[in-house]
């Protein structure tokens, strides 16, 4: 990645330019209530209706509740992908802070704007993130066995298969880790 002055930001070649934009806790809280009207007036970013999606929904539900819970978690969660042109093509960021030396990693592109380097980009920054923060040895992404193009993604990355969990809302996952330098 080309270094630049926003670590949430990349601009690799070939990975698509984007940014990953923190909303305000009262923004998430109003996408996991599905009003996206409300969330729009907490946030300068332009919202879209795939962000109340129902698998959207699912996940801002976790991370409103992980917020009031843990409000220090903010830094850390879902964050909007947004596009060189300002657009909002999706959502993408860790599943919290830290611990035991790894990270969570997730993410989901609009699929209006998806097959356009915009998941690879938000990862790749995920990444450098990950990688600069001291004690992180690893990162982890959970992938549905019938999601092909994120496995061919986490795969192109490095990431190996560890084991395997049941989710609530998306199944059985395969769970894979990439072991940072």
């Amino acid at each position: 990645m080309t270094p630049t002055a926003d670590p949430w930001r990349s601009s690799a070649a070939g990975a698509g330019d984007v940014r990953l934009v923190r909303l305000p806790p009262a923004a998430i809280h109003a996408l996991a209530d599905g009003d996206l009207a409300a969330a729009q007036l907490r946030t300068p970013a332009v919202l879209t209706e795939h962000l109340v999606s129902s698998g959207c929904r699912a996940v801002w539900r976790m991370r409103s509740r992980q917020l009031l819970t843990s409000p220090a978690d903010a830094d850390w969660i879902t964050r909007l992908i947004v596009d060189a042109a300002g657009s909002t093509v999706g959502r993408a960021g860790f599943h919290g802070p830290p611990a035991d030396g790894r990270v969570e990693v997730g993410y989901e592109v609009d699929p209006g704007h998806r097959r356009r380097g915009h998941a690879r980009a938000a990862l790749t920054i995920l990444l450098d993130i990950a990688d600069a923060e001291p004690g992180v040895h690893a990162v982890r992404a959970s992938v549905r066995p019938d999601n092909l193009p994120s496995q061919r993604l986490v795969d192109s990355f490095g990431f190996r298969a560890v084991g395997r969990q049941w989710d609530e809302d998306d199944g059985w996952e395969t769970v894979l880790e990439l072991a940072l330098a």
